[in-house]
């Protein structure tokens, strides 16, 4: 007889907000903003200070100062972000190797086969926190139940610095009371059109016909009274691969001017391949992304051959599909510009041509990811990322 699941998710409290606190005692307590602070910034994370304004992340930032005007707004800073949630990461996997990471401050763990040794899944969940804790001076909220919807549910239950357990018996009790908007794949729209039919509570939608259900969600509508009953089948999905490494970024001002794109693109794709190289992949097709003033967005690719994570072949296949696409559309005014990596897999072996170029180009890349990660990220860069004067 196999063991009943036991699923945690663990999703750390306004992670990008409380790093920035606990790095910066005199933010604490403090209604705080992380994200842009350009003209067309966004909120990346919000304390829990400034939250009981209206202020969440996504949100225009202009539009979060309007909500809180005495808010404090610091820029994001990813490389500590990653730093920490690799010491996150780590304490997961001292109790499972079922680790399925949604994002730097959450995942999923599979505890099913820890509990013989390690104790209860609620006793995991505690410890997990404890050890989260001590070792980043933060905290996590934890959801534990027998599969991943009922744990997601939970872990947002008692923020922050919650820990929650549903048990199957409870199930139903859980929760027939929370709104339609809790459960995954119901946004705001939908969940309205649910309102208007009188339909706002889990309890309510499980209670619906399927037939009522189908206009709605047409053939998933079974599979969402299911999910508003608490049943879901999948599984943990440990050591998923990233299907894309990317940066990007929204200019304060609309740019024409292909030389200032090509620089953005150069710093771009610095960027995306220090992160490509931490990550330890390699890239067989580049994607440019460009959203005009009007949000109009195209998106173009390339292969790259052979496959690499060194940052000028990339940059180049990147700088010859911008060159394409300016070409067709000049004089346009571009409003985002992006770049990814994608295809990602192992290295493949390469001729001798080839490994003595790669090489060179792996010298100088791991040269500027030391002096960055020693001296920050703007402490060197290449010259063809360099802005023009004025």
């Amino acid at each position: 007889m196999t063991n009943p699941r036991a699923i945690l998710h663990v999703d750390m409290d306004a992670f990008y907000a409380s790093v920035e606190q606990h790095d910066h005692p005199e933010l604490r307590g403090k209604p705080l903003i992380v994200g842009g602070l350009g003209q067309r910034g966004v909120v990346a994370a919000a304390s829990y200070e400034v939250r009981s304004f209206g202020v969440h992340s996504a949100m225009p930032m202009r539009e979060a100062l309007r909500r809180c005007p005495h808010a404090l707004c610091v820029r994001p800073r990813f490389e500590r972000y990653r730093a920490v949630s690799e010491q996150v990461f780590e304490v997961f996997r001292q109790f499972t190797p079922v680790v399925e990471g949604l994002s730097l401050d959450e995942a999923f763990l599979d505890v099913t086969d820890s509990q013989a040794a390690l104790g209860s899944a609620a006793a995991i969940a505690s410890c997990i926190k404890r050890l989260i804790n001590e070792r980043t001076g933060l905290t996590a909220s934890v959801g534990v139940a027998s599969n991943k919807l009922l744990a997601k549910i939970a872990s947002d239950l008692r923020k922050p610095d919650g820990l929650v357990v549903v048990a199957d018996s409870e199930v139903n009790v859980v929760l027939d009371p929370l709104s339609v908007r809790k459960l995954f794949g119901i946004g705001p729209k939908t969940a309205a059109h649910l309102e208007q039919l009188g339909i706002a509570t889990l309890g309510e939608l499980r209670a619906t016909s399927e037939q009522t259900l189908q206009p709605l969600f047409g053939r998933h509508a079974a599979l969402i009274k299911a999910r508003a009953a608490g049943i879901d089948e999948r599984p943990v999905l440990a050591h998923c691969d990233e299907k894309q490494i990317s940066a990007e970024t929204t200019f304060d001002i609309d740019l024409t001017a292909p030389t200032q794109l090509h620089g953005e693109l150069a710093r771009l794709a610095d960027r995306m391949g220090t992160r490509l190289r931490q990550s330890g992949w390699v890239a067989n097709r580049v994607v440019l992304k460009i959203r005009r003033k009007d949000f109009r967005t195209f998106t173009r690719q390339a292969r790259v051959r052979p496959a690499t994570q060194a940052t000028q072949p990339l940059a180049r296949a990147a700088a010859q599909l911008l060159d394409q696409w300016l070409q067709a559309n000049r004089g346009t005014a571009v409003r985002l510009l992006g770049i990814g990596a994608t295809d990602l897999g192992k290295a493949p072996q390469l001729d001798m041509f080839e490994a003595q170029q790669a090489a060179r180009d792996q010298r100088l890349d791991h040269a500027l990811d030391d002096i960055r990660a020693k001296f920050g990220a703007r402490a060197v860069e290449r010259a063809s990322s360099l802005r023009p004067r004025g």
